[in-house]
């Protein structure tokens, strides 16, 4: 809600062009489980803005048909990411799609995926990579192409606000406002960006928001003053990161907290750090399966965060959980998968 979780943003890329490696063909018959993949890998996201993408593309391809699939590369710029994975879902025979880079990469990803019927399978290249996370992928690009490669296929939740999808989070107050401080700074690093995030967190503390909310929890009503809202798909558990320990328990996690003052803006992130989120004196925290939000004083230019990207918000939204809609690519036995503190940058 304040940290954690709130230091993710999407970096727009403009750079354009494409690298495509040709699809491998295993020449014999169909393994069982075999499935035909599109992999979409954004060469400006995280980790992959530093990596050999001719050699990552064709490791893939090895990786794939060593386990008896078919797949089909295309390494592209930010820009071309998002109409890349459109032509795989439109595209005849294709059973999955695996995607490459960082939360905003992945959180269309699995809209497409959720709307099409595909399986998604995920690397994780960004910063937070707080899906793969929860699906207890590793974090290493080259190690998850091995998991996946072997993964079997698991039905979760995905939720959406609106009618748009995401896979982590919907959230207003202290995190909009952090993210549109950082927003508004330069940086072209990893260091550069702890530097932007650390300093509007630190602005966001000095001068947090304080707004009213009215809410229809499936019966549970309230209007309130607050500081920050957050709908995570599903429960958050206890890691600093603030993402779900599961994403199969069909419900969303709702967190509102009271107005406050820098000082309990402090005391919210040394909690959250603690992962004691809940027993926060000025966090309430629910669930439900359908959450209606109405904002009744009309702000100038007010915005929220859906899966970390900034944008425009209504004065009503509804938000609702779609149970075991999304099939992703998950380890066989997530038992042995170890995630480390993962590449991604």
């Amino acid at each position: 809600m304040a940290t954690g979780s709130l230091l993710i943003s999407v970096n727009r890329a403009t750079i354009s062009g494409m690298i495509r490696c040709p699809a491998a063909k295993t020449g014999a018959l169909p393994k069982r489980g075999q499935m035909n993949l599109f992999a979409v890998f954004n060469r400006d996201g995280g980790t992959f803005r530093t990596t050999d993408m001719d050699a990552y593309c064709a490791h893939a391809v090895k990786t794939f048909k060593q386990a008896g699939h078919d797949i089909d590369c295309h390494v592209v710029a930010g820009d071309d990411v998002v109409t890349t994975m459109q032509k795989a879902a439109q595209s005849d025979g294709i059973d999955g799609l695996i995607a490459g880079g960082g939360d905003g990469t992945i959180s269309a990803a699995a809209d497409i995926a959720w709307r099409s019927g595909l399986a998604l399978g995920i690397v994780p290249a960004g910063t937070m990579n707080l899906f793969a996370r929860s699906l207890k992928l590793p974090l290493d690009i080259w190690q998850v192409l091995d998991v996946l490669a072997d993964a079997k296929v698991q039905n979760v939740d995905i939720a959406s606000a609106n009618g748009k999808s995401f896979v982590h989070q919907f959230s207003a107050g202290l995190h909009a406002r952090m993210v549109r401080y950082r927003n508004s700074m330069t940086y072209g690093s990893r260091l550069g960006k702890i530097r932007a995030s650390t300093r509007a967190a630190f602005g966001v503390m000095l001068n947090p928001p304080e707004f009213e909310v009215e809410f229809n929890a499936e019966g549970k009503v309230g209007h309130r003053k607050v500081s920050a809202i957050s709908v995570s798909n599903n429960e958050f558990g206890s890691d600093p990161l603030m993402f779900a320990d599961s994403l199969t328990g069909g419900h969303l996690g709702f967190y509102i907290a009271d107005p406050l003052k820098p000082a309990g803006v402090a005391q919210l992130a040394l909690d959250i750090l603690r992962g004691r989120l809940k027993e926060n004196a000025a966090v309430t925290a629910m669930t439900a399966t359908e959450l209606e939000l109405h904002f009744p004083r009309e702000r100038h230019d007010v915005r929220c965060v859906i899966d970390g990207e900034l944008l425009p918000m209504d004065r009503d939204v509804k938000l609702k959980i779609h149970a075991g809609e999304l099939k992703v690519l998950v380890p066989r036995d997530s038992g042995q998968v170890e995630q480390g503190v993962g590449s991604g940058i």
